[in-house]
Order: structure tokens, then C-alpha cells, then sequence
């Protein structure tokens, strides 16, 4: 028998405010058409004023905890992807932990910005095939609204605020493409393209919060190639290939990013979640977020083959092939 990483639940969190594209238009020179040719995306959801990105994640763990029936002390730890976390220091993660009221285990932040959940979900995975925790709780979450500058129209039109969580579960297989859990992951970074997506604040070298900043076009010609390699990474690590897919769930940051990632795995638009309509750009949230919306519209099944994959500031990028 083989240990395995199971999804037990999945839930989510949006907050009430919904942003039109139309909003933007008395903010800077764009429009509704501009914003939608470009990128796909309709409105995303801002968070309320005193609304934090703790909350967001809390809601979304509460969701998931109730999808896959289990109580908050049920969680060995929890880890929390986010780029948008409260305060400095403590962690998003252990004030999620006391909003649940949890009162065991352990919980951290892991920092990859749009790639975090990617990054999360291996580590919790690696937390549960090594015999750490049987239970973990993995989130997504961000407050993106915060880091925007409103005079810029290349940015501030994409992102939105919203968290995600799955529960992962230890359970048993037999070591095959068939066994339910997490199959096959794969992660990479490369530091010399920080400067194509950064925020231009931060403790240690300017003691300001700062804005995100982005070269669209150069963001755009690495997503597509990498977003592809990693998932055929992920999938040769099985002796899969893009028609074993039942799902690509991607990261949401552009309706063309999408559709150019699916074309080269070879995967109809048909078998892909897509969510970024109605969310924007929600960095780490994006992953789980979708799957949830997923879950919840009758789309992803039990036994389905997910494919998950995402691509952020770093460059950070990676993968992960899910039976569910």
C-alpha cells in the first residue's frame, strides 16, 4: 500500500463587494471592452474596509471543514499561501488558526505569490507521505486591493481579493494512476526575473507596503511556456499526457494565459475550469478558489484527474496532477 494525500473537502470565500470593470473607467483611461479583449476578466470582488486577508481564509477554512464534515480540531496544521498577510509577523496562517478556535497542531505561511497555493499543496503534501500530520488544511488567500496603484491601468484592473482551502487527508493506494490524492507535483524558480512582477515596497528595503508593479507582455510570453512545461513535467512523472486530463484548473490571472496553456497540453477549453470572469487575478486564492466553484457547479467529480498549475512573481511555477 501506498500513502497518499486525499482531498477530503474544499470551500471558499468571496467578499460582498463586487467591482464592475466599469468602476475603472473614472480611476484611469480604460473600458469595459479594453479590459475584457485583454484579459477575460468582467468584475472581481474587493475587500471590505477592515476586512483582512485572516478573515477571507478563515471563512473559506470554515467552508471546507463543513464540506468534508470534520470540526477544526480534527486538523493536524495548517498552511496558509498568501502574499497579502495581515501584519508582518504573526503569520496569516496562525490567526486563521485562532479564528477556527483550533486549538492543536501548527500553522505557517508559505510566500509564492500567484504560484503559492501550488507550493502549499506540495508541502502539505510532503507534511502528510513523511507522517507529520494526517490532517491538513492548505489555503489560499489575498487582499490584492491593497497593493494596487490606482493610476496604474496595466495592474490595477486585473486583480481581486479571495481565498480558497482544501483539506487533505492521509489516506491509503495502491501506488498507481488510479489511487485518489495528490500523483505527481513539480515546482521551479528563477530569480532573475524578479523584476517583470514585484512589489516595490517591503520591510528590510523600503519599510513601506508599496505597489505591485508588472511588465505584462514579458509576464505573458514566460506563463504560457512555463505554465505547459511544468504540467507535462508533472504528468510524464506518471506516463500521462494532456488527453489523460479530465480537468486543468489554472491559475486565473488571463482568459488568453488560459487558453494558451490548454492549446499546448492539448486539452479542449470545455475541460478546463475557468473562473477568472467574475474573480480577476487572486494570486494564491485563484487555485482553490476555482476548485471549489468547480466542485460546487457539478463539474469536478470524484475519480476525475485535475490537473493544477500556476506561475508568479519570482518567476516561481510549478504543478500538481490530482485524482479526486
Amino acid at each position: 500500500m501506498t500513502r497518499r494525500a486525499m482531498i477530503r473537502g474544499v470551500g471558499h470565500c468571496l467578499p460582498e463587494r463586487i467591482v464592475p470593470n466599469s468602476y475603472f473607467e473614472s480611476l484611469v483611461d480604460t473600458s469595459d471592452e479594453w479590459i475584457r479583449t485583454r484579459s477575460g476578466i468582467e468584475r472581481r470582488h474587493f475587500a471590505a474596509e477592515g476586512e483582512t486577508t485572516s478573515d477571507l481564509a478563515a471563512a473559506a477554512a470554515e467552508a471546507a471543514l463543513k464540506d468534508a464534515g470534520l470540526e477544526p480540531d480534527d486538523i493536524d496544521a495548517i498552511v496558509v499561501a498568501t502574499s497579502t498577510a495581515d501584519l508582518t509577523f504573526p503569520s496569516c496562517a496562525t490567526m486563521v488558526q485562532a479564528k477556527l478556535g483550533m486549538t492543536r497542531g501548527f500553522a505557517y505561511d508559505v510566500q509564492a505569490v500567484c504560484a503559492g497555493f501550488i507550493f502549499a499543496l506540495t508541502n502539505a503534501n510532503g507534511l502528510i507521505l513523511s507522517g507529520q500530520a494526517e490532517r491538513v488544511l492548505v489555503i489560499g488567500a489575498e487582499t490584492f486591493s491593497r497593493i494596487m496603484d490606482w493610476t496604474d491601468r496595466g495592474t490595477c484592473v486585473l486583480f481581486g481579493d479571495g481565498a480558497g482551502a482544501l483539506i487533505l487527508e492521509a489516506g491509503e493506494g495502491q501506488g498507481g494512476v488510479a489511487d485518489r490524492g495528490i500523483l505527481a507535483s513539480d515546482l521551479n524558480s528563477d530569480g532573475r526575473y524578479k523584476d517583470i512582477l514585484y512589489v516595490d515596497g517591503g520591510v528590510s528595503e523600503t519599510q513601506t507596503t508599496g505597489f505591485l508593479r508588472m511588465q505584462g507582455k514579458e509576464v505573458f510570453r514566460h506563463a504560457v511556456e512555463k505554465l505547459a512545461s511544468t504540467a507535462r513535467t508533472s504528468l510524464e512523472k506518471l506516463g500521462l499526457t494532456g488527453e489523460d486530463i479530465d480537468w486543468i484548473v489554472p491559475h486565473q490571472a488571463n482568459l488568453r494565459i488560459i487558453k494558451g496553456t490548454a492549446h499546448k497540453l492539448g486539452v479542449p477549453m470545455e475541460r478546463v475550469i475557468v473562473t477568472v470572469q467574475d474573480h480577476g487575478n487572486t494570486s494564491a486564492a485563484s487555485i482553490p478558489l476555482a476548485l471549489s466553484v468547480g466542485k460546487a457547479e457539478g463539474k469536478i467529480k470524484p475519480g476525475d484527474l485535475v490537473v493544477v498549475e500556476a506561475i508568479g512573481g519570482g518567476l516561481a511555477w510549478g504543478s500538481a496532477v490530482i485524482r479526486w
